[in-house]
């Protein structure tokens, strides 16, 4: 793999008042990150909290399916006068609540949520859970209708981390767990399910296929370029594998028998990306294929046009790094901005996170060689930020203790320091920290992500403990409405 260009000093000059990125630290890199001790401390931290709700029965405790409940005066009260059922809200009404185990889990602990638009406009959405992917049909008044399951591949254990994408009318099924592999599933199957009959699927004919080539067969995020016809597998452990867990390409054009064409290592271990076909502004890199990778410390840009040859366009890093996580690009059309969290800052009180609220970073990308961190937006309450998607001018993010939060990004373009960002909707599904100082802990509980791409405007908030819920804007503004930003 050839690296083209480090990005330098020189980015740091450009806009000094408000740019916070900076050169990547290779000591603090080489001494925390590339070793993969961050990875390993922020893991054992989350296998310490999740192992403390499980002794006390969380995941699998009784939760009441919950119905249609309006968002007034600040609360959603799903069972009157029942606080744990009563959730702080603004501009989302809960539409329909199930439990894990309501959706066919023994063990509970959700995690990544996709989902597939039938052409008849029926709306689907796998629901990943630690022992493995749930299936529903989301109804036109919002409700979840359980149509079944496809379990963890036969080899290998439960694990929470389950990732999901779509690829056309199939979903592909990433793990954490040794020997899994990635699962790629015909989501056409759930349209002939009686819902009163749900299917346990079986794990070797029910898929289309599974991609085996992975290096101990576990994978922390999978990635689609639809595109291009192709998937990455990132995060693929052991660092110490060629691939170094970076970009592991899958080729798709032959969906039953998958194949890697190679992959992208210079960079070592990468935490979540998005490829996407370059349309932007940078002329050099007209009709290329780019991925954004958020690699615990940068976020480092690849062209990998050639995925037998790769190569890093730039690395770059930003104040109070502590460990890159995700991101999305503004426009997939036009790639001028991109926002990005950190899943660390929080929890160490580094950079503009040190008062424990969350920061959403935003970056110029319109030269791929040298990205500047414009600026960024602060969440309001106490928490840790986690994945985060844009629809429609509006980015859906899921920040664990405090719930989704729907926040107005439209401005960016126009002053891309932050400050026309704006929140429009909450609705926190964690009410257990409520009380808590600054509104929330800094914990990795609640809500891990959701799902806000069907047309019918249905969002799907996929939590750890409890289970899956529905819920919907109130309101949307009009300018936001049909806005070139988002997906």
């Amino acid at each position: 793999m050839k690296f083209t260009q480090y990005a330098g000093v020189a980015s740091l000059l450009v806009g000094a008042t408000v740019a916070k990125e900076i050169p990547q630290d290779l000591e603090r890199h080489r001494r925390i990150f590339a070793n993969g001790q961050r990875h390993m401390e922020i893991m054992a931290k989350k296998h310490a909290i999740w192992a403390r709700q499980e002794a006390e029965g969380l995941f699998t405790a009784p939760y009441p399916e919950l119905g249609y409940t309006k968002c007034v005066a600040g609360v959603a009260a799903a069972i009157p006068g029942d606080k744990s059922n009563t959730f702080r809200c603004d501009n989302l009404d809960l539409h329909h609540f199930l439990s894990h185990t309501a959706l066919g889990s023994k063990t509970g602990q959700g995690s990544s949520s996709w989902g597939w638009v039938a052409p008849s406009g029926r709306e689907f959405v796998a629901i990943a859970q630690a022992d493995g992917a749930a299936f529903v049909e989301i109804t036109k008044e919002g409700k979840m209708i359980y149509l079944g399951r496809l379990p963890q591949h036969h080899e290998a254990q439960p694990s929470i981390w389950r990732e999901l994408r779509a690829y056309r009318h199939y979903i592909l099924i990433g793990s954490e767990a040794e020997r899994h592999g990635i699962q790629i599933f015909d989501m056409r199957k759930l349209q002939s399910i009686d819902p009163k009959n749900p299917v346990v699927f079986d794990t070797n004919k029910d898929l289309a296929s599974r991609y085996k080539d992975l290096p101990i067969g576990r994978t922390h995020n999978v990635v689609v370029d639809e595109k291009n016809k192709y998937a990455v597998a990132v995060g693929a452990a052991p660092r110490s594998d060629k691939c170094k867990a970076g970009l592991i390409f899958i080729d798709l054009t032959d969906i039953y028998n998958p194949t890697s064409p190679g992959c992208a290592s210079e960079d070592g271990y990468v935490h979540d990306a998005q490829c996407l076909p370059y349309k932007g502004p940078d002329k050099r890199y007209k009709g290329r294929t780019i991925c954004y990778g958020y690699n615990e410390d940068t976020l480092t840009i690849y062209d990998v046009t050639d995925r037998t040859n790769a190569t890093i366009i730039s690395r770059t890093s930003y104040e109070g790094a502590s460990y890159t996580h995700q991101g999305w690009v503004l426009d997939k059309s036009w790639q001028d901005y991109l926002i990005m969290d950190d899943e660390y800052d929080e929890y160490n009180g580094r950079g503009p996170a040190k008062d424990g609220r969350p920061i959403t970073y935003i970056w110029d990308i319109k030269d791929l060689h040298n990205p500047k961190q414009t600026g960024y937006y602060k969440g309001k309450v106490r928490a840790i930020d986690h994945n985060q998607y844009i629809v429609d001018g509006y980015v859906y993010q899921s920040n664990y203790g405090s719930g989704l939060h729907v926040v107005d990004i439209t401005s960016i373009p126009k002053d891309p320091s932050g400050a026309g960002v704006h929140e429009v909707a909450f609705f926190d599904i964690y009410p257990e920290d409520d009380g808590k100082e600054d509104g929330g802990v800094l914990e990795f509980v609640g809500s891990w992500s959701s799902y806000a791409m069907l047309p019918s405007g249905y969002v799907l908030v996929n939590s750890i403990e409890r289970g899956a819920f529905i819920v919907k804007l109130q309101r949307k503004n009009t300018k936001a409405r049909g806005s070139r930003l988002g997906w």
